[in-house]
């Protein structure tokens, strides 16, 4: 084991590396028991296990295209290259292990942090990115498909570097936060920040910190304008279309879809299956929202009068028990059932999986189920994220302009530690600005200049910010 070199992997034929897999696995049954020290274990191999290394060549390539996608990150990577502002973090990502995502791992790498990742969704890993940033040695530990046993051993593996503990978290929807504070709460004490990317990670941290468990200071990352209204909208409006057509090769010009939750990511679902043709139905909860949705043409309705008229459900609340047992059975034969939200809470997977009558795997994360309606639905992703584990997610520009701010935020928090209180903190103002600002040369774009006058007319700075912090985008 000591002795595998993983540059040479190729020429091992199936069988060798079939021994490999196994003395690996008894490597971490030893582990567990405790027969064997973890100092002992050979990263290198940990990097061949967690990722088919043959793909490596692939995801470097896609990771070269996405770069010149991703300005923002680019931008990092130039001014705060040299002085290396992250140089002493040990920094635990939990975060999809996409091609995008190994942008940014590389970003914090040069500016100075040893990293070390896995993949929040059990679906969401790109077993070439995955394999591409292996090859640079930095620990990975993802790939796609992960049981959930796997997932939580993943997620812990991040946790030391040689020993050393983690002293700063990058987290997706609250699992690494979680465990740490659970878990690992010894480790607290030497954690200098978190920074969170999604919105339910980012309700997980508020209620923490209401019910005085978090005990670290956190970044809220995805109440950044240049991430909430950019990924969470622009981002989904093209990534749910490509995971469904990619699963199901659907039509879906004509039918009548169903979209639960009208937030951000909501409206981009809605607006992404207008776009195609789809008649769009909207269930919502808050009557602000809820108008906001009339207003826009589409009907407000409940998921009881919904589930028998709509061929096309997708999940966006956040929230759990959304599509249930009694919906499904009231759903047209072959109907489309499906979540873009983080957890896999909002569609009853486990009723389904109860009840039906029989299930037939059509492809990776694309299940067909028959129930005692006699009618048949098709599942995406297990109820997980369908954009993910159906596609490869958002694109990589609208994915720059949230890790240029999950980037800052590590920044702040690591060159300003002790200075933050415990609780859950935004990015100024200012920054956001700077995050836009970093991709309009992208897109062509030329900003106007406020001239003295104009900006004294306005009370504000001739280089901004140029909203107050509560301004609604």
């Amino acid at each position: 084991l000591m002795e595998f070199d993983p540059s040479q992997h190729q020429k091992y034929d199936h069988s060798q590396e079939t021994v490999i897999t196994l003395v690996w696995i008894i490597v971490l049954k030893m582990c567990k028991e405790k027969k064997l020290k973890y100092k002992f274990i050979s990263l290198t191999i940990m990097h061949i296990f967690a990722a088919d290394m043959s793909l490596a060549a692939w995801g470097r390539k896609e990771i070269i295209i996405a770069e010149n996608e991703m300005p923002g990150l680019m931008a990092m990577r130039k001014k705060y290259g040299n002085t290396k502002p992250l140089s002493g973090a040990r920094i635990s990502g939990c975060l999809h292990m996409t091609i995008q995502t190994a942008v940014l791992i590389e970003t914090l790498v040069e500016l100075g942090a040893e990293v070390q990742w896995s993949s929040c969704n059990i679906y969401s890993t790109q077993d070439h990115a995955a394999a591409a940033i292996a090859e640079k040695g930095i620990p990975v530990f993802a790939w796609k498909g992960e049981t959930e046993e796997e997932y939580i051993w993943c997620i812990e593996q991040t946790l030391f570097f040689d020993e050393k503990p983690l002293n700063m978290i990058l987290d997706d929807g609250g699992d690494l936060t979680k465990l740490v504070h659970e878990k690992f709460s010894h480790l607290l004490s030497g954690i200098a920040g978190i920074s969170e990317e999604t919105t339910t990670g980012v309700h997980n941290l508020m209620r923490m910190f209401k019910e005085g468990r978090l005990k670290v200071p956190a970044i809220n990352v995805n109440d950044s304008v240049t991430k909430s209204k950019f990924d969470n909208l622009y981002g989904i409006r093209e990534s749910l279309i490509d995971g469904i057509k990619r699963a199901t090769d659907v039509m879906i010009a004509g039918k009548l879809a169903c979209v639960c939750g009208y937030g951000d990511v909501g409206k981009g679902c809605a607006q992404a299956l207008k776009g195609m043709g789809a008649r769009v139905m909207i269930t919502e909860i808050d009557p602000i929202i809820a108008l906001q949705a009339c207003m826009e043409g589409y009907e407000v309705t409940t998921l009881e009068e919904a589930a028998p008229r709509c061929s096309i459900f997708i999940t966006t609340t956040g929230c759990c028990d959304v599509i249930c047992g009694q919906h499904m059975l009231k759903m047209p034969e072959d109907s489309i059932v499906c979540n873009v939200g983080h957890f896999d809470v909002e569609i009853d997977v486990d009723w389904l999986n109860k009840n039906a009558v029989e299930v037939d795997n059509i492809k990776p994360q694309v299940d067909r189920y028959l129930l005692t309606s006699g009618r048949h639905i098709i599942l995406l992703a297990q109820g997980r994220l369908a954009n993910l584990g159906c596609a490869t997610g958002h694109a990589s520009f609208v994915m720059s302009t949230s890790f240029t701010n999950q980037t800052l935020a590590q920044i702040e928090l690591w060159t300003k530690r002790g200075q933050y209180a415990i609780g859950v903190h935004v990015l100024p103002k200012k920054l956001d600005e700077e995050v836009a600002a970093l991709h309009l040369t992208q897109l062509g774009a030329k900003l106007t200049i406020l001239t003295p006058k104009q900006a004294e007319y306005l009370d504000v700075p001739i280089d901004g910010p140029f909203k107050p912090e509560m301004y609604r985008y």
